[in-house]
């Protein structure tokens, strides 16, 4: 689908660059028709010389490209579209990552014309991303869907309303941290009960993508593959129990709400 697709970045970054490798690496996209500028010559050097991309410092692309996605810090977007406004072709779908960003705001700075907001996150740096989109009026289902392949390249993404794109960070913005702190926390309860340090991180971690997958292969419900492995009077049912009296379930839901909210507060600023 996106073979003659030419897509641009504004920053290269971690963000950018993992957007990269899932497009190079899953030949979605060839390197030849994906073109970066980064403020910092040596960070151009080395992204042309890993993937293969067109990268320099001078966006001297921005009339080529069918996308162009803007990966630059919050402080410095406002610069960056007034840089880039008047050189941008007026059918490029412009594609921003920048958190707080509305697509009101997006329309002030540069008009009216193809926009997209996204909300990816850190997993996409190995291939695991979680990404929501949500798409103006004058972007059309073609268009989409190539925003959502190219940040499928790099795990999953799904399409949703602006209004619940706080929602989305919340819960998979944020969550990697949260994911984290349990893999932490189990992984201390191994060492508490004899295992090392090493193992218990790997035990951990390992399991959680298990877990993961599984409700994402079967398509089961939670509840239904957590009764799988709960035997009358056995472990896990232990396990549960004292989890669901010290409050997990709750802390968890809480956390997204507050996450969530918080963002609702940082694009209204």
């Amino acid at each position: 689908m996106l073979a003659d697709v030419k897509l641009g970045f504004i920053g290269g970054g971690a963000m950018a660059e993992a957007i990269t490798a899932g497009m190079v690496g899953g030949k979605v996209l060839p390197a030849g028709n994906i073109f970066i500028s980064d403020h910092k010559a040596a960070r151009c050097e080395e992204l042309a010389e890993r993937y293969g991309v067109n990268a320099r410092v001078e966006a001297d692309f921005l009339s080529r490209v069918d996308f162009l996605i803007l990966a630059v810090k919050p402080q410095v977007a406002a610069k960056a579209l007034a840089e880039i406004k008047d050189g941008l072709a007026r059918e490029t779908v412009l594609v921003s990552i920048v958190a707080g960003l509305t697509l009101a705001s997006l329309e002030e700075a540069l008009g009216q014309r193809p926009l997209v907001r996204v909300m990816p996150n850190t997993p996409l740096a190995v291939g695991a991303g979680m990404s929501a989109l949500a798409v103006n009026a004058l972007v059309d289902e073609e268009a989409a869907a190539a925003v959502r392949e190219i940040f499928a390249s790099g795990g999953e993404a799904i399409q949703v309303k602006e209004e619940q794109l706080d929602a989305v960070t919340g819960l998979s913005g944020s969550g990697p941290a949260y994911g984290f702190l349990v893999i932490d926390a189990l992984a201390d309860g191994g060492v508490a009960a004899g295992l090392k340090r090493a193992d218990a991180i790997k035990l951990a971690a390992q399991t959680m993508l298990g877990a993961a997958r599984m409700v994402l292969k079967t398509g089961s419900h939670p509840d239904a593959l957590r009764d799988q492995v709960t035997s009358p009077a056995g472990t896990t049912i232990e396990g549960v129990r004292t989890l669901e009296k010290a409050g997990l379930r709750s802390a968890l839901i809480e956390a997204v709400l507050a996450a969530a909210e918080r963002s609702r507060a940082l694009g209204k600023k």
